[in-house]
């Protein structure tokens, strides 16, 4: 298998545009679940911390709108192995709470329970620059429901407030950076081409829970259209006359 291709959009912001014209690049970053727990704590994604930098240096690019998401879930969800008194990372198949029939089940790692809302595992990680984001979407706020994707839960029943903030701000690119590549940036960013958006990973600001399975993620989303690019090719297009990252 091929691997993926960096690319970047040989276009530039268009503000400007005429009355009734689309513009043709109007960019979004989504940062995904930079917090304590991911980052230091029960469920640390390997490397986590090293690309706290590299996100602020996006931060402060000039995207049209500047989003940040959060796992935000009660003591008891249903992703918690405590929840259902199972071994942690093993599995176990849930059902929507609507399901009565239990006709649609979805298989669930169990996981440390991790960013309980109102805790110190649940807030941003320390040195995360986060007083310059529009908006901050959680999920996982249901206990019987997971969301891995900001855009809504795993059986797509019912959606988070992303989608409306992205079409009220008409963006037609999204940049995603954060945690974890292989679970909630993975399905974000699916969703996002699914949601009809242009749709970009920065690879050297994504950190994954699995190293091998990170490499067979960007080689599946690669096949769904999903783009990749760095910071450096994000600097370059976005802020051409500023400072190049080191």
């Amino acid at each position: 298998m091929s691997a993926p291709q960096n690319l970047t959009p040989q276009i530039q912001i268009n503000d400007d545009a005429p009355s009734g014209d689309k513009p043709t690049f109007v960019p979004a970053l989504i940062v995904i679940d930079m917090q304590n727990d991911f980052v230091y704590g029960s469920l640390a994604v390997p490397g986590g911390e090293k690309i706290i930098d590299r996100i602020n240096t996006l931060i402060d690019l000039p995207f049209k709108t500047r989003i940040a998401t959060r796992d935000f879930h009660p003591d008891n969800h249903i992703s918690f192995a405590n929840t259902h008194q199972k071994p942690l990372f093993s599995k176990a198949t849930i059902f929507h709470p609507d399901d009565e029939e239990e006709a649609d089940g979805c298989e669930q790692t169990m996981w440390p329970i991790h960013c309980v809302a109102y805790t110190g595992g649940a807030d941003f990680v320390p040195g995360l620059k986060t007083t310059t984001f529009d908006a901050v979407v959680h999920k996982g706020t249901h206990p019987r429901i997971e969301s891995y994707s900001a855009f809504r839960d795993i059986w797509g029943k019912a959606e988070t407030e992303l989608p409306g903030i992205l079409e009220e701000k008409g963006v037609t690119d999204i940049y995603f950076a954060g945690l974890a590549g292989d679970y909630c940036v993975k399905y974000t960013a699916i969703d996002s081409i699914a949601y009809g958006y242009n749709t970009w990973l920065i690879k050297d600001a994504i950190k994954s829970i699995s190293k091998q399975d990170s490499d067979l993620v960007f080689t599946e989303m690669d096949k769904k259209g999903i783009k990749f690019t760095t910071v450096k090719e994000l600097q370059k297009l976005l802020e051409p006359s500023g400072p190049a990252l080191n």
